[in-house]
C-alpha cells in the first residue's frame, strides 16, 4: 500500500486526490491546503493540514502529489523527494529552467520516482493524434491553441493563476509537449507576442499570448493562449498538424463552452487527410476529466511499482516548459530567444 500525501486541492488537486481515495493500492495519509480543513463528502475523513513540510514530517509518505500554485511547485517537490518519496507534481514542473532542472537532478540523484501532470499524455485519443501524425512524417507545421472565455469564479482563478503564470506557460506546456513528441526534434528559436487585455491584473502581466517555435528538422510550431472574459468563443480550439504527406486535425474541438474543462481534451474525432484521400477516426467513449486524473494517478503508482524509466519523460518537461518560458521571455523583451544558446 502507498502511502500518498495531496498538497493543494483546487481543480486538479482534489481530482488526484479522488483518484487516490478510490485506488486499491494507494491510502491518503494526509490533505494540504491554506485552510488545514477539507469539507468534502469523500475527503473530510483524512487528516487536514496547513503547512506542507508540517504535514511532510507528519505523514512520511511514500508519495506526494504536488498541485498547489506553480511557484511551490519545484520546492515542494525537492522537499518531499529529500523526505524519501516519490513526487507526482502538476505542470508546470517549475517557474523557470533552472529549477525544473534541478528537480529533475534531485530525483536522479536520489532514484525518486517524478511524474509530471501532462494529462493528454494518458488519453488514448491524443496518443491517437500523435501516432497519426508521427506515421505521416515531418518536418511538420503545428497549430494549436487553447482560449478560455471566463467569468465568475473561473475568472478568479485564472487571475491567482496570473500572480505567478501566464497563459501560455501554465496552459501551453501541454501542447509544446506534443510537439516535442511527434517531431523528436531539438527547439532552436522562439518568437513570443502578447497583451494585457485586463486592468484586474498585474501591468507585468498579459492574460493573452501567442508564440512561434522553429525546430532543428525545419519543423514550426504556433500556439495561442488567452484568458478572461473578453476572449472569444470562436476557433477557441484549433488542433491541427500538417506535414509534406497531409494533415491530422482534431473534428469536434470547438463545440461546447471554452470554460468547459471535460472539451479541452475532448477530441470527438480526427479527421487524417493525404494526397490518397481523407479518412475520419472516430473517437467515441473519451474519458472525462476525472477519468483522466485516475489514468494519471494509477501511472504514478505503477512507475513506483515497477520501477519504470522516467528520464524520457522528465527530460520532455524540462524541454516543454523551457520553449513555453522563452516565449514568455520574447514577449517580455520583444526579441526572439534562441533556445541553444540557453542551452549552454
Amino acid at each position: 500500500m502507498t502511502k500518498v500525501l495531496i498538497a493543494g486541492l483546487g481543480n486538479m488537486g482534489l481530482s488526484h486526490a479522488l483518484a487516490h481515495h478510490n485506488h486499491a493500492d494507494a491510502q491518503i495519509v494526509g490533505l494540504v491546503n491554506r485552510s488545514g480543513h477539507v469539507d468534502h463528502p469523500e475527503l473530510g475523513q483524512y487528516p487536514a493540514y496547513s503547512d506542507f513540510h508540517t504535514a511532510l514530517a507528519e505523514t512520511k509518505p511514500d508519495l506526494v502529489v504536488v498541485a498547489t500554485y506553480s511557484d511551490s511547485h519545484a520546492d515542494f517537490a525537492c522537499a518531499a523527494m529529500e523526505a524519501g518519496a516519490h513526487v507526482f507534481v502538476e505542470k508546470p514542473l517549475a517557474t523557470n529552467v533552472a529549477d525544473a532542472r534541478r528537480v529533475v537532478e534531485t530525483a536522479t540523484r536520489l532514484n525518486r520516482k517524478l511524474v509530471v501532470g501532462y494529462i493528454l499524455r494518458h488519453h488514448p485519443s491524443w496518443m491517437r493524434l500523435i501516432a497519426e501524425a508521427r506515421d505521416l512524417g515531418g518536418p511538420y507545421v503545428f497549430r494549436l491553441n487553447l482560449n478560455q472565455q471566463s467569468s465568475g469564479a473561473e475568472w478568479e482563478t485564472h487571475k491567482a493563476l496570473m500572480q505567478t503564470t501566464s497563459p501560455i506557460v501554465d496552459c501551453g506546456v501541454h501542447y509544446v509537449d506534443v510537439m516535442c513528441q511527434i517531431t523528436d526534434a531539438q527547439p532552436v528559436r522562439v518568437h513570443g507576442m502578447g497583451l494585457r487585455l485586463s486592468d484586474e491584473i498585474a501591468e507585468d502581466m498579459y492574460n493573452y499570448g501567442q508564440f512561434q517555435v522553429i525546430f532543428e528538422d525545419g519543423s514550426v510550431g504556433w500556439y495561442e493562449a488567452g484568458w478572461g472574459p473578453m476572449m472569444s468563443e470562436t476557433a477557441f480550439f484549433v488542433k491541427d498538424i500538417v506535414s509534406p504527406n497531409g494533415s491530422v486535425s482534431i473534428t469536434d474541438g470547438n463545440k461546447g463552452a471554452s470554460a468547459d474543462i471535460d472539451g479541452h481534451t475532448k477530441v470527438g474525432g480526427l479527421l487524417i487527410h493525404t494526397s490518397g484521400g481523407d479518412r475520419t477516426v472516430e473517437m467515441p467513449n473519451e474519458p472525462g476529466h476525472q477519468e483522466l486524473c485516475d489514468a494519471e494517478q494509477a501511472y504514478m503508482l505503477r512507475a513506483i511499482a515497477d520501477d519504470i524509466d522516467l528520464t524520457r519523460h522528465m527530460n520532455d518537461a524540462v524541454q516543454s516548459l523551457a520553449i513555453c518560458l522563452a516565449a514568455d521571455e520574447s514577449i517580455r523583451t520583444g526579441q526572439p530567444v534562441s533556445l541553444k544558446e540557453s542551452a549552454t
